[in-house]
């Protein structure tokens, strides 16, 4: 399934004690239609109030159940889940696919509004920014992001330790459109708040508070304390998630029980 949503109303991809998670009402609208299914597992775990147009997940349902043609299920699915809740794409799967970690990388997104005035239609979708910021000096230091680094000074606190904090960028671009201001960033994987951090580091370096060389020194350091601030999460959103090519159905031989969808 390929998902997208607006999760300014949300705990996040993740199941929470603290509130309402995307997996959560995906498995509830599952649950309707099949009763049998066994969770869903997505590729990305956003945070709270970050958006998609394109997370990836999977769910396991039992054939004897799977009666709706996947030309239908996207209207099933949509028709149990709220207004701010879409399921984009929906096909079946090889029996070893796995949202997580079989995804080659992805795609986030992030938007900045740089002018005095916030634009109304934008405010739960960009990051409002109303002094000048210099472009040029940012894109300079995103220029230093490219490439194979450690990014643990780019990496917020987590309950768990991750021991490996190498990451690959393949672009970190910086757009300009009028007032509207748009980070892309592609890599093979990203860590806790990395691109938040990323955005608002880069932020910081366009009103002169950072050098753009000082990259250099915040990767070199591999401490979140070196780097700057993370931006807020309503400017952010989970574009796309790139795969090896699947075949779109399940091979006829499978003995499975199951269906994956």
């Amino acid at each position: 399934m390929s998902i997208a949503f607006d999760g300014t109303n949300y705990a996040g991809w993740q199941f929470q004690l603290s509130g309402i998670s995307i997996q959560q009402r995906i498995e509830e609208a599952l649950l309707k239609l099949f009763p049998g299914s066994l969770g869903v597992h997505g590729s990305s775990r956003t945070d709270a109030g970050v958006h998609s147009l394109g997370l990836v997940a999977h769910a396991d349902v039992p054939k004897k159940e799977f009666r709706i043609p996947i030309r239908k299920l996207i209207l099933a699915l949509n028709a149990h889940l709220p207004q701010d809740i879409r399921i984009q794409k929906v096909s079946r799967c090889p029996q070893d696919f796995h949202a997580q970690y079989h995804s080659l990388g992805k795609e986030y997104r992030y938007q900045i509004w740089n002018h005095p005035g916030m634009n109304p239609m934008l405010w739960k979708y960009a990051w409002h920014i109303p002094q000048q910021l210099n472009l040029e000096a940012m894109r300079k230091a995103a220029s230093y992001l490219e490439g194979t680094h450690d990014f643990r000074s780019f990496a917020c606190n987590h309950e768990q330790f991750i021991e490996n904090t190498v990451r690959t960028l393949y672009c970190c671009r910086i757009l300009r459109k009028g007032h509207l201001i748009t980070f892309i960033i592609q890599g093979n994987g990203f860590l806790y708040k990395m691109c938040r951090s990323i955005v608002g580091t880069l932020v910081q370096i366009g009103t002169g508070r950072f050098s753009p060389e000082s990259i250099q020194t915040m990767l070199e350091k591999k401490n979140r304390e070196s780097a700057g601030m993370s931006a807020p999460a309503l400017g952010l959103t989970l574009w796309k998630v790139s795969y090896p090519a699947y075949k779109k159905e399940v091979p006829p031989q499978s003995k499975s029980d199951l269906s994956r969808t």
